[in-house]
């Protein structure tokens, strides 16, 4: 008898969600009348991101190419509305001309519960815009050249490490041999350590790096779709091990570096001025600052953030952006050679590889800006719309609270944008063809006031390593890497699957 009644109980309680997502929830867009792709209860339309079937990015390109004549488009993730903009000047209005309305990301975000999201790519509001001031300055291309020694510095070992596969033509797996190059630069810029990753592929720096990027698929959807449920729950978002092995590890450098009164030319120099004093020293020494005492400083927690979304976001993205260069160029060896031609012209030119030379090198940047166009490592951009707003042409009311999804992967290979969109083709990127694209056409970096504060750093880090390799050795793509590439569903970035196996050769 009980145990029926607890049956009909079950059944009431589950016919009540359905009904209330099925005639309440999934009821905003059509109450509106924005087209919608029709969802199902209770996930919306993101089932393949919840049962880790598709790529985030992947799964929006399919989205967009289908739907994109709407310019606008609903979709329901979890049991939030979510617009779909797939229309440039739309994204520009988003992105850059009603920034005040659409300034936050709207991932989840959580001090208290997960320390490390206390970072700038995450950080909201006022927040947000008082860290983006204090830490624009560390990356100026003034700073950067004082960072170059650091990067060529294993940019050479990272060339030295490969000598032996090159002499015997060995296949090497190039994206993890990339992202020890990569923790390397990051781990010494960030965190002033030497992290040998590169001779030591298995050491702790790594290990942790990995599960940054290895994170269960229920949890990514609602980190970026749904970060009420993770808050609610106090579910953190970094495994635990992270968190302490990056807290500790700032800590004992910053109390290393100040008991012993050590200066390097780094990121880690920076934040420890940011706590010290509240700003950082200007590149120009005749223009002292006055900045009062007034002047907030960084805490050391919120400093160690700063420092982890150096890391996190650096070595990841900057490695799958050589990693795909060196893909494509390894299936394209007459570009291959026009990028090698022009390192060693360049590097005879400056008679050493050295920040202006890397300046230089005009076809190696096209070359890297169609890579990141066909692979973009980020490959959605989220927004909030934190003041309810009107979208101009297209008659929608966005009320406060919704999410906003531009389908980055999606616009960089529309083929009504860039025909024969799967072809590599640096020559996209002449001066004359940049000039014929809506500017919003292409954005690795994002766009407007939030775009990507390293962008400069990422291009200089990923440039060297090519540099350091393409100058020494040839590639050609191993039959045991897959055309065209598949991604993890595990990362909400793009990540080769299975890797990218490449056959390496000495010149």
């Amino acid at each position: 008898m009980v145990l029926a009644e607890l049956i009909a109980a079950f059944i009431v309680i589950l016919s009540s969600v359905y009904i209330y997502y099925k005639y309440v929830i999934f009821n905003f867009w059509r109450k509106r009348g924005v087209f919608y792709i029709e969802p199902v209860v209770p996930v919306g339309n993101v089932t393949p991101l919840v049962t880790g079937k598709a790529q985030v990015g992947v799964f929006f390109h399919d989205v967009y190419l289908k739907y994109k004549e709407h310019r606008a488009f609903g979709m329901y993730t979890f049991f939030k509305p979510n617009l779909i903009i797939a229309d440039l000047d739309l994204i520009q209005t988003v992105m850059t001309k009603e920034f005040k309305s659409f300034h936050d990301r709207g991932i989840y975000y959580n001090e208290k519960i997960d320390p490390l999201t206390g970072n700038l790519f995450l950080m909201p509001g006022k927040r947000w815009r008082n860290m983006r001031v204090k830490l624009t300055p560390t990356f100026t291309s003034g700073k950067m050249k004082q960072m170059f020694v650091i990067l060529k510095e294993c940019g050479d070992e990272l060339a030295k490490h490969l000598e032996r596969n090159a002499e015997i033509g060995d296949t090497i797996e190039i994206k993890d041999i990339l992202a020890r190059y990569t923790t390397d630069v990051i781990m010494s810029t960030a965190f002033g350590i030497k992290s040998n990753c590169i001779k030591e592929p298995n050491n702790e720096y790594r290990i942790q790096g990995k599960r940054i990027t290895n994170i269960n698929s229920i949890k990514l959807a609602m980190a970026i779709f749904a970060p009420q449920i993770m808050t609610f729950f106090s579910i953190p978002f970094m495994p635990q091990s992270v968190t302490d092995f990056y807290i500790k590890m700032f800590r004992e450098t910053v109390e290393y570096r100040q008991a012993n009164h050590i200066v390097r030319p780094d990121f880690m120099n920076l934040l420890i001025q940011l706590m010290e004093r509240g700003y950082v020293d200007p590149e120009d020494a005749k223009n002292t600052s006055n900045e009062s005492s007034t002047v907030n400083k960084l805490t050391m927690v919120e400093a160690t953030a700063q420092s982890f979304v150096f890391f996190a976001a650096g070595f990841e993205t900057s490695s799958s952006a050589a990693t795909f260069v060196l893909y494509e160029l390894a299936q394209h060896q007459d570009i291959q050679e026009k990028v090698h031609n022009e390192i060693d012209e360049i590097l005879k030119k400056h008679n050493n590889l050295t920040y202006d030379a890397i300046t230089d090198m005009t076809y190696l940047h096209k070359v890297i800006n169609e890579a990141l166009r066909l692979y973009p490592p980020v490959p959605i951009l989220n927004r909030i719309c934190t003041e309810e707003i009107d979208l101009p042409t297209v008659n929608i009311r966005v009320p406060k609270g919704t999410l906003i999804t531009i389908p980055m992967l999606g616009l960089h290979r529309d083929p009504s944008i860039y025909p024969d969109p799967n072809k590599f083709d640096p020559e996209r990127f002449n001066a004359n063809e940049i000039k014929k694209r809506h500017h919003y056409a292409y954005m690795p970096f994002g766009e407007g006031p939030r775009n990507c504060i390293g962008m400069r750093f990422g291009l200089l880090q990923t440039k060297i390593g090519l540099v350091s390799l393409l100058s020494k050795y040839k590639f050609k793509l191993h039959s045991q890497t897959p055309v065209p590439l598949t991604y993890s569903e595990r990362s909400p970035t793009l990540i080769p699957k299975s890797g990218v196996h490449l056959i390496i050769e000495k010149r």
